[in-house]
């Protein structure tokens, strides 16, 4: 795949990261934001769309970036919103939020394409 593919892809990530951030600032929290259903289906949307842009990054640009982990757990997370039909576990969702989002932009900001 190209570099110019791959940087794309890795700028939508990061698009897709910044605009759950502002659904969350909309909705004054992340608790709130599970809570209202547009909230909950926008941020799992995003969720989804991270986890499968992120498994379709480069075997090269995720070994040098220290992605696998990431790449593997986000696709997990999608399958899990996607297929869970009886319902997600939205304190699962919530950790994710605080604590995985935060850690893969810092992630994702460090990759240069300039090499």
């Amino acid at each position: 795949m190209s570099k110019k593919s791959m940087q794309a892809k890795v700028e939508f990530i990061l698009e897709m990261i910044d605009n759950i951030d502002e659904i969350i600032c909309r909705h004054h929290g992340i608790v709130k934001t599970l809570e209202d259903f547009e909230g909950q289906m926008a941020v799992l949307m995003g969720l989804s769309q991270i986890g499968e842009t992120l498994k379709k990054l480069d075997d090269v640009l995720v070994k040098k970036y220290d992605l696998k982990d990431d790449r593997d757990g986000a696709y997990y997370t999608r399958n899990y919103i996607v297929h869970d039909y009886e319902g997600v576990d939205l304190g699962f969702i919530e950790n994710i939020l605080r604590s995985y989002l935060p850690e893969l932009k810092v992630k994702l900001l460090k990759i240069s394409f300039d090499d």
